[in-house]
């Protein structure tokens, strides 16, 4: 079945082809490594993530790349500022940013680049623009001319005045500039005193990278100078990308990326979340308000990728208390007996594939695993085997969750199943023994409308 993909480069739903059969190279842009990343970021990580997933569902052989920023501009002035080095700075805050991986049981992908092990290929590349012409030097970089490449800013949508000479002589040294003024950006700074102790030698000067001409260097070097997906937040298609774009084909002379795929920003309170606002959160702020990583995740999944969201507290406390009905629906139905009902005649998984490969449209993909809960004419264990499937692209770990259920013993099981055809017929004295029973073997029993919840006693 055909994935459909919104492109931002074209602004349109297109078909997805890829550059091979059954494989797919996906490139994504990760941290900087110079704090701790807030969950705006990683909504987008999430998203990365549930794209991987989806293409693996379909049977795909994907190789997803992301690199790590610890060489830029925020990097070596935070380690200044803390009075240690660089790479303690980005270990420290690369671990930090893992571990939130983790937590939202995203896949690690199969490569994590970090900036600092591929300066060789940002110098070969900075070094073929210089052949060309179209990079230049002056005496505090070298700088990448706009005005020398064709299509500057078509991902953005910019317009650019060619003959507008003074705007295209114009350069910015700055990693990151929110104005939609195209200027000659940095690919390579000249030391300074500025930098301490952190620069690399190169052909042309003491120095180090730019932050665009990072990824131009590691994407190529992983996946080729032709990608089939890139994926980042919207924040970066001008100028992060919209620069990628100019230098690698400017240097590979082929195609940069067929499927450019942006996640939209996060809200705070209504407000756009930013670090330089001061009103971001951390994974760990939401831990402390009680909302768990995956309660966290899946409300993300309520939304659509490219939809702007505004978080609040009891926005996703909200989806928590949804995520928490479904773990138990899926739990109840493990522990439904003796069960008849009529064959379902709708096709689950097809419905489900159908949804997740029209751009990754996962709220519609939830909705349908509540229809699939609700519905009585599907069988209890067909509803196990269902939800495990959908998970493989929903990574909610519902595997996990069967596994904990299974580790209650089967005499356990037995006492519990005559409970509950005692109380089925009101003989509650044997009821109320059987539960003391089951009690005082280290369970809890705990009743439902429909059946029974067995769980471990916590004695902490």
């Amino acid at each position: 079945m055909l994935i459909q993909i919104h492109n931002t480069l074209s602004g349109q739903k297109e078909g997805f082809k890829p550059l091979e059969e059954n494989k797919v190279g996906i490139y994504s842009c990760g941290p900087t490594v110079y704090d701790t990343a807030h969950i705006g970021n990683l909504r987008t990580y999430v998203s990365n993530d549930l794209i991987r997933r989806i293409f693996e569902y379909n049977g795909y052989f994907v190789k997803h790349v992301m690199n790590i920023t610890d060489i830029d501009d925020k990097t070596i002035q935070k380690s200044q500022e803390k009075k240690i080095s660089l790479e303690e700075l980005t270990r420290h805050y690369e671990t930090l940013f893992i571990a939130d991986l983790h937590s939202l049981n995203i896949l690690t992908p199969n490569r994590v680049l970090r900036a600092t092990d591929h300066i060789k290929e940002m110098i070969e590349m900075i070094s073929i623009l210089l052949e060309k012409g179209i990079a230049y030097q002056t005496k505090d970089g070298i700088y990448f001319s706009i005005g020398l490449f064709k299509d500057y800013g078509k991902l953005a949508k910019l317009k650019i005045d060619a003959t507008d000479t003074t705007t295209l002589k114009e350069r910015i040294s700055n990693d990151e500039y929110e104005k939609e003024n195209p200027r000659d950006f940095a690919l390579w700074k000249f030391y300074s005193e500025s930098d301490g102790e952190v620069f690399y030698e190169a052909p042309f000067g003491k120095g180090r990278p730019g932050w665009h001409i990072e990824c131009s260097a590691m994407s190529t070097w992983a996946l080729g100078p032709t990608i089939d997906i890139h994926t980042g937040g919207t924040d970066l298609i001008f100028p992060h990308h919209t620069n990628e774009i100019a230098q690698s084909e400017s240097a590979t002379e082929e195609h940069f990326v067929n499927y450019w795929v942006h996640c939209a920003f996060m809200n705070v309170n209504d407000d756009k979340m930013a670090k330089s606002k001061g009103n971001f959160l951390k994974l760990s702020d939401i831990e402390d308000a009680g909302i768990s990583p995956l309660a966290f995740r899946y409300w993300l999944m309520t939304s659509h990728y490219r939809s702007q969201v505004n978080f609040t507290i009891e926005a996703v406390k909200g989806a928590q208390t949804a995520f928490i009905r479904l773990i138990e629906a899926f739990v109840r139905f493990g522990e439904v007996t003796n069960e008849h009902v009529h064959s379902s005649s709708r096709n689950y998984k097809e419905e489900f594939l159908k949804k997740i490969n029209d751009d990754f449209n996962m709220p519609e993909a939830l909705a349908l695993t509540w229809e699939l809960i609700k519905d009585h004419s599907v069988e209890a264990k067909e509803k196990i085997a269902l939800m495990l499937d959908f998970d493989k692209v929903f990574g909610f770990g519902l595997k996990a969750v069967m596994d904990m259920k299974e580790e209650i013993p089967q005499e356990i099981r037995a006492l519990a199943e005559i409970r509950e055809e005692a109380r089925k017929n009101k003989e509650w004295e044997k009821s109320d023994a059987l539960r003391i029973e089951i009690e005082s073997r280290g369970f809890e029993i705990k009743d439902t409308d429909e059946s029974f919840q067995i769980s471990k006693k916590n004695f902490s």
